[in-house]
């Protein structure tokens, strides 16, 4: 595959990581940690005039219509930044509407493309497997009076307390169904949990009797699992890219300290162990970097492969995200076990995302599920 960037992507780097700079998102990240802010909600609305909502959503939606790479491209230098913004949950639940034939399916896309509804993607419940088949199993769907009644909780909603939209998957019956829920309808509670990831909000959402029309059906049945089967795909791709500008920002972060730290008359970057150190970062990065790039330009193809190219960029960055923190914490000696260093807060993201989504050892396991069933 071919990972020279077009000029166009190349602008959409460029344009994201100087308003990144610009705005210095880690500082703000910070200011976030005791607010009751989510994410940072002035970066996002010039996020959004940037594109960053609208680049999946198809021209003719109301959208820019550019590939996953596309999007992968921003996940990354969110990474680098430590950006608080919801660009994950709302990208992917765009993607889940623009897959259905939900009634106000015009309308809502119009409205994450402005950036002006916040879209969260509630999938993940307690004691479930990662994977599409393990999401909706706690969370129940009935018909009611024309409409549905949604019972159940999902866990590690991403932004849930923030999104005026909620995308839930259920069991309709017997069967996977997607529905779009406000996220203010009688019946929702959303609470707020305490996570590794202090920069970023993850809640519990509980449905209690949730009553939603006819027309909040994205898809059902086998429908239903082809499309949280590609939102998982792309939910995970991006986990990557964001891993991936991690990774890249604990290694520039390392480089420049020790080439500053001084230790025996010397910068401690001189001596050869430290350099053996950072060369190791290099190369798992740039594996990293290769790995998620062929699993976002893989999404567009055949989807048995799409799924190989998705677990081995988890199973790898995932594994590769966490060595990279643990050496950047160990160049930085006493500095970086510090509160007041900016070490900490990328190493509880990287370790966040990693499990998102499935772990190193989820997704290997289905790797070879995925082999057996090739052979079978």
């Amino acid at each position: 595959m071919n990972f020279e960037l077009t000029e166009e992507q190349r602008g959409l780097v460029d344009s994201t990581r100087a308003l990144l700079t610009k705005l210095a998102s880690v500082d703000r990240a910070r200011g976030l940690l005791d607010g009751a802010d989510g994410f940072d909600t002035e970066l996002w609305g010039r996020g959004a005039d940037l594109g960053w909502s609208a680049l999946g959503i198809a021209e003719s939606d109301g959208g820019l219509g550019q590939r996953p790479i596309d999007l992968a491209l921003v996940a990354v230098e969110l990474g680098y930044g430590l950006a608080a913004t919801p660009f994950i949950p709302v990208v992917v639940s765009a993607d889940a509407v623009s897959r259905s034939d939900v009634g106000d399916k015009d309308k809502v896309l119009q409205a994450i493309s402005e950036g002006s509804m916040i879209a969260a993607w509630a999938y993940a419940e307690f004691g479930q497997s990662w994977g599409a088949m393990g999401v909706g199993m706690g969370t129940v769907a009935r018909r009611h009076d024309g409409g549905y009644l949604l019972n159940g909780a999902k866990v590690s909603v991403q932004d849930a307390d923030a999104a005026h939209l909620l995308l839930v998957d259920a069991v309709l019956d017997g069967a996977p169904a997607r529905f779009l829920v406000p996220a203010d309808s009688a019946g929702v509670r959303i609470d707020r949990q305490r996570t590794l990831d202090v920069t970023r909000s993850y809640c519990d959402v509980v449905f209690d009797d949730v009553a939603v029309d006819g027309a909040a059906l994205c898809a059902a049945g086998e429908r239903a699992l082809q499309s949280l089967t590609a939102s998982m795909r792309l939910h995970t791709v991006l986990l990557c890219a964001e891993l991936v500008g991690i990774g890249q920002r604990l290694l520039a972060m390392t480089v420049d300290y020790v080439k500053e730290r001084v230790q025996f008359g010397r910068p401690v970057g001189s001596f050869q162990a430290v350099k053996h150190k950072c060369a190791g970062m290099r190369i798992w990065v740039q594996a990293s970097t290769a790995a998620a790039y062929h699993a976002a330009m893989a999404l567009d193809g055949d989807p048995l492969d799409a799924d190989r190219a998705v677990s081995v960029a988890k199973a790898y960055v995932s594994d590769a995200a966490g060595r990279i923190a643990g050496e950047a914490l160990q160049l930085h000696g006493g500095l970086g076990f510090t509160w007041e260093h900016d070490l900490h807060l990328f190493l509880r993201r990287a370790r966040t995302d990693a499990l998102l989504s499935g772990d190193t050892r989820f997704h290997r396991e289905r790797l070879c599920h995925l082999l057996e069933s090739a052979q079978a």
